[in-house]
């Protein structure tokens, strides 16, 4: 596994469990729902984290990002679909996305490598 992918992953989990120390219902909830909406439904898991992949680059999360390039690809979406995933997120999200855009390919880049 590569540094960039060990680094989120460490720091996300790390920072998770912190969190739930001392979570209330609702944040706990709300943790809840997110995880179950992207759960096998009318739309397959892999259509899901496609969505939630170009919701994040027009938002531009980078955190939000990486996550859902590593559930893309442990979803099996290929790099010719994931030039198709960044050319829809750049169109809807227009030229402030180019930077997340590199930010992604690097991320992406590095997971494939680490097959």
């Amino acid at each position: 596994m590569g540094k960039l992918i060990e680094q989120f992953n460490g720091y996300r989990e790390k920072m998770n469990d912190r969190i739930m120390e001392t979570a209330n219902t609702n944040i706990k909830r709300f943790f809840a729902l997110d995880t179950t909406s992207y759960a096998e439904g009318a739309l397959d898991v892999k259509t899901k984290e496609m969505l939630g992949l170009v919701a994040s680059m027009v938002l531009r999360c980078d955190d939000c990002i990486k996550y859902h390039l590593g559930k893309c690809h442990d979803a099996g979406v290929n790099s010719d679909e994931m030039n198709e995933i960044f050319m829809i997120a750049n169109l809807v999200g227009g030229s402030i996305v180019i930077p997340h855009y590199r930010r992604a390919v690097e991320y992406w880049d590095e997971l494939n490598s680490a097959e």
